[in-house]
């Protein structure tokens, strides 16, 4: 069967492959919050007005599987911030947990979005955290002592590789 025949089934999860016959991911989803939901979660968004720093700190630690901690994420944020260069970090952030969940850049552009509604932004990030079985206010580590316990594994996020080559 040639890719160009037009008899090519769609591979579960995916498009019709392209014209050179290697499939197309699907397109990207809807967030589980619009981006001004923030009093969904009232307590999040009292500490994001008050000190954003914590809300992106947590973020940023679940999104980076730990690697970065949310002390040092929100540091770096918080001496950003006072120079007006905070969006230019955190929109990265955005862009890492849109393409772990495959989320649609809505409403616009990722550095837009946080340069005009930064604590907005940062709110719906932490919503969709919540929302796909993550807590951020726990840190990573336990969020993945509580997989372990619950023998679920991590099925919402994609498999860790070790850095570095071996034999």
């Amino acid at each position: 069967m040639n890719p160009g025949d037009g008899n090519v089934k769609p591979v579960a999860g995916m498009q019709q492959p392209s014209s050179y016959g290697a499939p197309v991911p699907a397109a990207p989803g809807p967030w589980s919050t619009g981006l001004c939901g923030c009093f969904e979660d009232s307590s999040n968004c009292c500490v994001t007005c008050c000190c954003p720093c914590i809300t992106f700190g947590r973020n940023a630690e679940i999104i980076d599987r730990g690697t970065t901690s949310c002390a040092h994420a929100g540091i770096i944020y918080y001496c950003l911030a006072h120079i007006g260069f905070a969006a230019c970090y955190t929109c990265t952030y955005r862009t890492k947990l849109r393409a772990v969940f495959n989320l649609s850049e809505d409403p616009c552009n990722d550095c837009l979005v946080h340069y005009c509604c930064l604590p907005c932004a940062v709110c719906q990030e932490y919503r969709e955290l919540k929302n796909r079985g993550f807590d951020p206010s726990h840190g990573w580590i336990a969020n993945a002592e509580k997989w372990n316990r619950m023998g679920a594994g991590m099925t919402n996020m994609p498999p860790t590789f070790d850095a570095g080559m071996s034999r």
